[in-house]
């Protein structure tokens, strides 16, 4: 299969550093002209950067998801400037946070905030910019494990990301008498293969540099308290020895943007090595004993 996103144009949200980074780039050097959002102005130019700096074409269109106006003015920009949005993809999400005992309203209410506005506006409105001009696009929500199974720590983000797995279905069942295919995309902890990403924080990921205390913040200090997760040393847990990165991400973001997807809607599609199909009690090899993936296609070989 040849996959060609050519004449297309993709909006995605929170599209820096890594994450939202690799699956911009991804659809660029698929051919689409890239829209690249992010609530930091300058994360929004650095994606666009890297864009460019690998021969593709976009436009930074910073802005906060959770604000209508502010919405409806950056996708206005888009059409302005490329006619059209054929392609979505909901990134945008506040990480981090703390357990269920710890964690502050405020916090929570931004992080479930910024998820649900951010997908449900954008959707709405490029949506109905699709639905107005007979375009039968493609929009993707960025999902997470977090969002299919508990997690200690992460409340905040546990929630709202379950909540975009069933947004994704009833947008799906809206949006199909219209030609419209709505799906997710759930990514498991990937190493950042974004060459500034890797520059400013070195390289490896979460699994290779574990976060001291896991996934969350810092919890408190009662006497009562018992630990959420083991602290020690851990065997691997992912089957094929990687989780992969968000180039792995943005090629397989791509093709459920092409023609050759066009049927498939209300879907959620997971590249983790195996991690959340394994059971619970299953102890996949050493990573010595892997043979491992493929090698990676590269979407950014310049330095």
């Amino acid at each position: 299969m040849d996959i060609s996103l050519e004449g297309k144009v993709a909006v995605v949200t929170g599209a820096g550093p890594n994450i939202g980074s690799g699956i911009s780039l991804a659809l660029a050097r698929y051919g689409a002209k890239v829209a690249c959002n992010d609530l930091d102005a300058t994360a929004a130019k650095k994606s666009v950067e890297r864009i460019e700096r690998n021969g593709g074409t976009a436009v930074a269109i910073p802005g906060d998801v959770t604000d209508e106006r502010q919405v409806l003015s950056y996708l206005d920009t888009v059409i302005e400037t490329f006619g059209q949005i054929d392609i979505l993809v909901n990134n945008a999400a506040v990480l981090g946070g703390r357990g269920v005992l710890d964690e502050s309203a405020e916090f929570f209410s931004r992080a479930v905030q910024v998820a649900a506005m951010g997908n449900f506006l954008n959707t709405k409105y490029v949506g109905r910019h699709m639905a107005e001009r007979g375009i039968r696009g493609s929009i993707v929500a960025i999902s997470s494990s977090n969002g299919w199974s508990g997690t200690a720590g992460v409340i905040a983000y546990a929630f709202h990301k379950g909540g975009v797995n069933n947004f994704v279905r009833a947008a799906a069942m809206d949006l199909a008498p219209y030609g419209i295919r709505v799906n997710s995309f759930t990514p498991t902890a990937p190493t950042p293969d974004n060459p500034d990403l890797i520059a400013s924080q070195g390289p490896g990921g979460v699994l290779d540099r574990p976060r001291p205390g896991g996934l969350g913040g810092a919890t408190g200090e009662e006497p009562w308290r018992r630990p959420s997760r083991w602290s020690g040393d851990r065997m691997p847990l992912v089957p094929m020895g990687t989780t992969g990165t968000p180039t792995d991400i943005g090629h397989c973001v791509a093709w459920m943007c092409s023609d050759y997807a066009r049927l498939i809607t209300g879907c959620d599609f997971v590249v983790d090595g195996g991690a959340r199909a394994k059971n619970f009690a299953y102890a996949p090899a050493a990573p010595s004993d892997l043979a491992g993936p493929a090698p990676l296609i590269p979407l950014d070989p310049a330095p």
